[in-house]
Parts: structure tokens; C-alpha cells; sequence
């Protein structure tokens, strides 16, 4: 059981869309594969893991200002030609029916102006966790960052799918990467990650990242160890390669580093707490009929009301 289950929403219905076949249409014709897997994914995370309190967050800005000016590289690949995201266009027609479902349904739903659900999940993780355990749904390595054992909270990684989660921690994390188990960012950092732009130092690889980050601790001890003069724990030609990166990796901080300190009006009245019955009983059923949902939104319905049982 976990107090606070945190989903990185655009990652499970990204995950959904692409897994869910695209033949799986509403009776009008609308495909619908998206809203019905991630509706199963909730279903099954609730009945598997048996929340308190969730949340569905979101991205309310997918390239936030703050890290394209640090990195103009930041998700650049992914800018279509309008200046918006490259999300494909029978996906794009989903968006809001999974808005108006999670809605009906009465499941927490937040985005922040500014921020992206990475954000959303790291200022909700900090300040629930000395609450409880806090897990962590996405497919995103970024936020391995997050864990922390004294919550704990954890990243439920979804590489493999829902039914098979990978339970990341701070020993996991540490295990996998060979680094300080809440170190992910900053090993991010130096090694790049070209899903998001993010170039990395260049020659800086997997292991050259985690040996400096686990002698130096972060990219800030990285930094002062630059400034000191001293060549001790640095590979084999990496020091040369760092001090022409300086620029960049003071940049990429930015970037890479999840932000967990959101003062916003959507979070502080947020009500998480997992419904027993729909918020709008009326508006799921005419939704459900609609877009051919009712065993997913049923199959949801019951998962809850057994948790509450529980």
C-alpha cells in the first residue's frame, strides 16, 4: 500500500496509445485505444497497489520557457511545424475525453502553467512524503531522481508495462546506474540524454558519468572540483572535457533537475483523496456510452470501491 500515488499521465497515455491497438474505436468512429488503456492502467494500479490518495498529473506546458532558455536544445527534435508538441494527431483527439473521464470519475487531475508533469510529481512527492510512502508512475528515467528511502518514495517504472513494474528506489537506482541512489539527474547530465536534447559532455559515457558522480556527489561538486585545481578522481581525459563544457553544464542543471518547490493555487487545493463513487455519476455514463467505454470505466469503477472496502 502506498499513501500518495503520483502518475506521470502523459507517459502512461503516450504508453497506452502506442500499446492499445489504433482499430480500437467509440461507435462514431473516434479512436479511443488511449483513453482505454489508460483507464485499464489505473484500474490495475489501484487494485494492485491500493492507494489512498492519487493524482493525475499533467503537463500544462510540455517545453517550459525556463528550460528552453537555459537549453535551446531542450525537446527541440520534438517542435512540430506550429510550434506545438509532435503528439500524433489521432492521440490529439483523446486528450480531452481522458480530461472529461478522470474528471467525471472524480480522480485528482492537475496541471500547473509553466510546468510539466515532472514538476507537478517532484513538488507533490517532496511535500507528501513525510506523509508516507509516495509511488512514482512513469516510463521516464528523469524522475529516478525522486526516490528517497526515507519515505519512501519510489518510481514505479513502467518499461515492461503495468503488470510488470519495476520498483525503483535508492538501492535500485544505485545497483542499475552505479551511482548515489538519488543521483539520476545529475548523472543525466554529463552522459546527455537525446530523448529530450539534452547533448551530454562530450566523451563524458555511462561510466565515466557514474565514476564522477560518485566521487564528486553531484554536478556542483563536479563544478568545484574544477575550480580547485585538482585532477584527483577524474578520468582518464575527463577533466579537460568538463572545463569545455562548463557552459552547458550549468545549463543543463536547469534543465535535467526537477523542480519540487511549485507554490501554485492548482496544488494547494488539490483534493486527492481516491472517490468511492463518481464525482458526476451522469456526465460518466453518458461518456462511457459515447465512446464505447463501459467495461474500462467499469472495470475502473470496481477497482475503487474495492480499495475503499479494503
Amino acid at each position: 500500500m502506498s499513501g500518495l500515488m503520483l502518475l506521470d499521465t502523459p507517459s502512461l497515455y503516450f504508453r497506452a496509445f502506442f500499446g492499445v491497438p489504433e482499430s480500437v474505436k467509440a461507435p462514431d468512429g473516434t479512436p479511443v485505444n488511449a483513453v482505454r488503456g489508460l483507464i485499464d492502467m489505473i484500474a490495475r494500479l489501484v487494485q494492485d497497489r491500493s492507494p489512498e490518495r492519487l493524482v493525475c498529473c499533467m503537463d500544462a506546458d510540455w517545453r517550459p520557457a525556463f528550460r528552453v532558455e537555459a537549453l535551446s536544445s531542450y525537446k527541440a527534435h520534438r517542435v512540430a511545424e506550429d510550434g506545438g508538441d509532435q503528439t500524433p494527431d489521432p492521440l490529439e483527439l483523446q486528450l480531452p475525453i481522458i480530461d472529461d473521464v478522470l474528471d467525471a470519475v472524480g480522480l485528482a487531475r492537475v496541471g500547473v502553467p509553466g510546468y510539466e508533469a515532472d514538476d507537478v510529481i517532484g513538488t507533490l512527492a517532496v511535500r507528501g512524503a513525510p506523509a508516507g510512502a509516495v509511488d512514482i508512475v512513469t516510463g521516464d528515467r528523469d524522475l529516478f531522481q525522486l526516490v528517497d528511502e526515507r519515505g519512501p518514495v519510489l518510481v514505479l517504472y513502467t518499461a515492461r508495462g503495468i503488470r510488470n513494474l519495476q520498483i525503483m528506489g535508492e538501492k535500485e537506482v544505485a545497483e542499475k546506474y552505479g551511482i548515489p541512489g538519488r543521483g539520476y539527474g545529475d548523472y543525466a547530465t554529463l552522459r546527455g540524454d537525446p530523448s529530450d536534447g539534452l547533448p551530454g559532455v562530450p566523451g563524458i559515457g555511462d561510466k565515466s558519468a557514474a565514476a564522477l558522480i560518485t566521487r564528486f556527489g553531484s554536478i556542483d561538486g563536479v563544478i568545484e572540483a574544477l575550480e580547485s585545481g585538482g585532477t584527483e578522481g577524474f578520468p582518464a581525459g575527463a577533466r579537460k572535457r568538463l572545463e569545455g563544457a562548463r557552459d552547458y553544464l550549468a545549463a543543463a542543471e536547469t534543465v535535467v533537475r526537477v523542480v519540487t518547490d511549485i507554490d501554485s493555487r492548482e496544488l494547494r487545493d488539490l483534493d486527492d483523496r481516491l472517490p468511492s463513487s463518481p464525482r458526476d455519476p451522469e456526465a460518466l455514463v453518458t461518456l462511457a456510452d459515447r465512446w464505447g467505454l463501459e467495461s474500462p470505466v467499469n472495470r475502473l469503477l470496481n477497482a475503487l470501491a474495492a480499495d475503499r472496502r479494503a
